[in-house]
């Protein structure tokens, strides 16, 4: 069976600062010093439970943190505990950074199987691995920005690349995001860009390419 692995992502076009999270192609963003960026799989909220859209801030930091079911969790399930210590059984793994929104965290998980789906109850769960090196690299206060963007444009020299995400959301406005990235000094690959938005890889493709010679 041919297996594909994708090596390169689009960055989001927002600012570079901090965690940006983009909710349809289930991936964390962490903008590091001189330029490095740290991207990531997470699992996010299911149906009933989505996570929001929006800007908050890392407001604690926790190693083996203790789970505590809300209301809303345990009226789902009864027979939950109303605390589960730091341990194996224990949904939130060994790390958990919790958001300045009220009972949302980034933390781990006892279920990696789940990361790449939309399984929990709003927070952003990721590989055991993955938490642990973004826990060891931020300090709370860091900036995050939570976003839904189905598709993205960007630039690697001369090359003009649009990735369109699995997830089936509507793609509005990319006509216009097109044009505004290329001008009119982009010879455009119009097949590409129906090739991407049919397909939906996730995969990054190259669309365009600026015209050698002429100024932006």
């Amino acid at each position: 069976q041919k297996i594909t692995l994708t090596t390169a992502h689009v960055l989001p076009a927002r600012p570079r600062v901090g965690i940006v999270i983009n909710l349809s192609e289930l991936r964390l963003f962490y903008y590091l010093a001189e330029g490095q960026v740290m991207s990531v799989p997470l699992s996010l909220g299911k149906e009933g439970w989505q996570t929001p859209v929006g800007a908050t801030r890392i407001v604690q930091k926790r190693k083996d943190p203790i789970w505590t079911p809300t209301e809303a969790i345990r009226a789902e399930n009864p027979d939950l505990p109303e605390q589960v210590l730091a341990g194996p059984d224990n949904p939130l793994g060994q790390y958990a950074l919790t958001l300045g929104w009220p009972t949302y965290m980034i933390h781990g998980t006892n279920q990696p199987y789940g990361i790449g789906t939309y399984s929990s109850h709003g927070c952003i769960r990721l590989y055991p691995e993955d938490i642990e090196a973004l826990f060891n690299q931020v300090v709370e206060g860091v900036r995050v920005t939570v976003i839904d963007a189905p598709y993205k444009l960007g630039w690697q020299g001369n090359r003009l690349f649009l990735e369109v995400s699995p997830a089936d959301k509507p793609l509005i406005n990319l006509s216009d995001a097109i044009s505004a990235i290329a001008g009119s000094t982009t010879q455009m690959n119009w097949a590409a860009v129906d090739k991407a938005v049919k397909q939906r890889t996730g995969i990054p493709l190259l669309v365009g390419a600026r015209i050698v010679g002429v100024r932006k």
